[in-house]
């Protein structure tokens, strides 16, 4: 803007210039020199109020642009820290219930390596019922067996003494 404001002073001084020229041409023969001078003199000084007004003004313009701008880049600012607040406590919330799943997860994990840990025991039990179990087996066999002779012997004894018996009684 300032280079702006003295290329426009640049070009209304030699636009001054040139009018002054003229003026001097055409006054030179009418108006003393003294006078033409003090003429000269406040018309460079109302050209230069003149560019200092200009230059006010757009500086004046240049400062309440900028105070827009910054009114606006704070509003920004603070509807993004508001953003950012509500991002913080929804993480936070999250990081919250991750830590809820977590915990129910190791809890979880722990059961299964107890339940693990039970049906590993309870194998080994049925493991040591199944032999004995066998042997149970074998021996009910074994009995059963026994069971059946002796029903023989006795069946077979039940004959020899219902034959003795009446022979003796007689």
């Amino acid at each position: 803007q300032l280079s702006e404001a003295k290329a426009k002073l640049s070009h209304a001084q030699t636009r001054h210039a040139l009018q002054l020229h003229e003026a001097e041409a055409q006054m030179s023969d009418t108006v003393p020199w003294k006078q033409y001078e003090k003429l000269q003199t406040s018309l460079r000084e109302q050209c230069k109020a003149k560019q200092l007004q200009a230059i006010h003004r757009q500086a004046e313009q240049t400062c309440r642009q900028l105070l827009r701008t910054q009114e606006e880049q704070k509003c920004l600012l603070q509807v993004a820290l508001e953003q950012g607040e509500g991002l913080d406590h929804n993480l936070r919330a999250a990081q919250a219930v991750l830590a809820d799943k977590a915990g129910h997860l190791k809890d979880a994990q722990a059961q299964l390596s107890r339940n693990k840990q039970l049906i590993k025991d309870l194998s080994e039990e049925n493991s040591v019922f199944a032999v004995a179990l066998q042997a149970a087996e074998l021996r009910q066999k074994s009995t059963e067996e026994k069971n059946q002779m002796l029903e023989e012997q006795a069946s077979a004894l039940k004959q020899v003494i219902g034959k003795i018996t009446p022979a003796s009684l007689s």
